[in-house]
C-alpha cells in the first residue's frame, strides 16, 4: 500500500477553493450523461475521489481506487469533508493497475495523468486491462483556454492559480498518444468558460460567459474530457447470425453444382 503525499493531494486542496468547486461541479454534471448510458459489468475510477465519476452508471460492479490515503479512517469524524467523500476500496500504483487484462469495461481518469510522472504507462495499462470495445472518460486542464494562460503566467512569477504540479497536457497531444494504443476517441467536451477569478464572487459574476464560450469559442474552456473507445484491428462486432432457409427454396442449387454444371 502506497500512503506517500502526491500531488494529486494538492489538486485536492485546491478542489476545495471557489475555483475549483465551479470545476468540480461542471465536470460531475458531464460525467453524469457520459456515465449513465454505458454498460457493462466492471467500472474503474483511478484517483481523484474528490469526484463520484461513476454515480450515475447503472453496472453492477464499481470501484474507486487511489495512489494514497487521503485521511486515515481512524481520524475521519463524522460530518466532516473527508467523511463526506466515498471509501476508496483499492489503494495502488497508479502505473500497476490491479486488474486483469481484458477486464474492465469503463475507466475514468479525473485529472490523473497530468499530474503523473508516467502518464504514458498509465494509459497503457488502461489498454490493457480494458475489455475490446471498452471505454476510457479523462479529464484534464485546457492549455488552451485563460485559465491555462493565467496559469503559465503564475509560473512566472510563482504565483499559481491551478494547482502547481500539473503537468497539462494539450487535447491534440492526449489524441495522440490514444491513437499509439488504439484508442478511437468519440467524443471531446469543453467547458468552465468563466475568467478566472480566486473568489466565488467574480465567478458566478462571469458566468454568463458559459452559454457564449460554448457557442463562440468551444475550444477554450478550462477543462475538458475525451472519451475513446479500445479498438482492435480486425476485429468487428456484428449482431445475432441471421438464419436463412435457403435448403428449403426448390430453385437452389449448391455453389459446386452450379461450377460444374455451367464449367
Amino acid at each position: 500500500m502506497n500512503t506517500e503525499k502526491s500531488p494529486i493531494i494538492d489538486l485536492g486542496a485546491w478542489l476545495d477553493q471557489p475555483a475549483g468547486s465551479y470545476i468540480l461541479e461542471w465536470e460531475q454534471a458531464l460525467l453524469d450523461r457520459l456515465t449513465v448510458d454505458i454498460f457493462g459489468f466492471n467500472a474503474v475510477q483511478i484517483g481523484l475521489p474528490q469526484i463520484d465519476a461513476l454515480r450515475a452508471n447503472r453496472m453492477p460492479n464499481k470501484w474507486r481506487t487511489n495512489n494514497t490515503l487521503l485521511v486515515p479512517t481512524d481520524k475521519v469524524s463524522e460530518g466532516s469533508d473527508a467523511a463526506k467523500i466515498p471509501p476508496i476500496v483499492l489503494c495502488h500504483d497508479f502505473c500497476e493497475l490491479p486488474f486483469d487484462s481484458h477486464s474492465i469495461d469503463l475507466v475514468v481518469l479525473p485529472h490523473i495523468l497530468e499530474f503523473a510522472g508516467e502518464p504514458h504507462q498509465i494509459l497503457r495499462e488502461v489498454e490493457r486491462i480494458l475489455i475490446p470495445e471498452g471505454r476510457v472518460i479523462i479529464c484534464g486542464f485546457n492549455r488552451a483556454s485563460l485559465w491555462g494562460a493565467r496559469q503559465a503566467a503564475g509560473r512566472l512569477a510563482k504565483n499559481y492559480f491551478l494547482p502547481k504540479e500539473g503537468d497539462f497536457i494539450s487535447v491534440p497531444r492526449m489524441k495522440d498518444w490514444l491513437k499509439l494504443l488504439n484508442m478511437e476517441v468519440n467524443h471531446t467536451d469543453f467547458g468552465c468558460y468563466a475568467l478566472p477569478f480566486s473568489t466565488e464572487k467574480w465567478l458566478k459574476r462571469s458566468s454568463l460567459m458559459e452559454a457564449a464560450g460554448s457557442r463562440w469559442w468551444p475550444y477554450l474552456g478550462a477543462t475538458y474530457t475525451i472519451q475513446a473507445i479500445k479498438r482492435i484491428k480486425g476485429m468487428h462486432l456484428i449482431g445475432p447470425a441471421l438464419k436463412h432457409k435457403r435448403a428449403s427454396r426448390g430453385n437452389a442449387v449448391p455453389v459446386a453444382n452450379r461450377n460444374k454444371n455451367h464449367g
